[in-house]
């Protein structure tokens, strides 16, 4: 399995045989340089998004049209995305699974809001914020999207049993570091634990110390640059 950070809360994961790009905004995104983009997005097998900002959603249409893949997202971003006519998509909702190319991808809850803002027409209704539990090669990969603690996280927690969190901790629009080390240490057995939604801009926290200080001995906090393998 590769993870691979795209910079704010874009990943590129190779699971099974599927390579997802999860949020990846790369236009305007301050921590990805726009050179490379080919290089992060090379076979591309799926788009997911955890919700319609556009700092997770905006480039994802055009991503999918130049790949020649599909967008899935809750069914109100994709119904929406489809009727602009901006891409192709799937859509389906919390609790939904999908098997995307040997890795089971399942729609989780997430505490956030989840409007259209990147369209040019002011705010409009984009379904709701969710986050992802994706499994396959042994592991499961807890996606948090952009989220506060949630009383959600301790069944979710129990039932998936993710190994490794990837969980948007920057603060001021999300937990901060401090509130996603209780929710890991209280819910969540993690052995790797990956933050994102930080460093973008500077109301956001710059490093997980915090984080890295308040989870259990034995839990590794990977922090890479920006296009630089995580190999687990």
């Amino acid at each position: 399995m590769k993870i691979i950070w795209l910079g704010h809360s874009g990943f590129r994961i190779e699971i099974e045989n599927a390579v997802l790009l999860v949020d990846p905004w790369l236009t305007g995104n301050p921590l990805f340089p726009a050179a490379r983009e080919d290089e992060a997005v090379s076979g591309a097998t799926h788009i997911l998004l955890t919700h319609a900002h556009g700092d997770h959603a905006a480039d994802a249409a055009r991503l999918a049209r130049k790949l020649g893949i599909k967008v899935h997202c809750i069914h109100e971003l994709a119904t929406w995305i489809a009727a602009e006519g901006l891409a192709e998509t799937v859509g389906f909702g919390k609790g939904g699974t999908l098997t995307l190319s040997g890795a089971k991808v399942t729609m989780v809850n997430a505490a956030h809001s989840a409007s259209i803002d990147f369209a040019g027409k002011g705010l409009m209704p984009g379904g709701s914020a969710a986050g992802f539990m994706i499994a396959g090669e042994g592991h499961t990969i807890y996606v948090s999207g952009d989220t506060d603690i949630m009383a959600d996280m301790g069944w979710m927690a129990e039932y998936h049993q993710p190994d490794i969190g990837i969980l948007s901790c920057g603060g001021h629009y999300t937990m901060d570091m401090d509130r996603a080390a209780w929710a890991a240490r209280k819910w969540f057995n993690f052995r790797w634990v990956i933050p994102c939604h930080y460093k973008t801009f500077p109301i956001l926290a710059q490093d997980a110390s915090a984080l890295r200080a308040g989870l259990p001995p034995g839990v590794e906090v990977i922090e890479h640059d920006v296009l630089d393998p995580i190999l687990i």
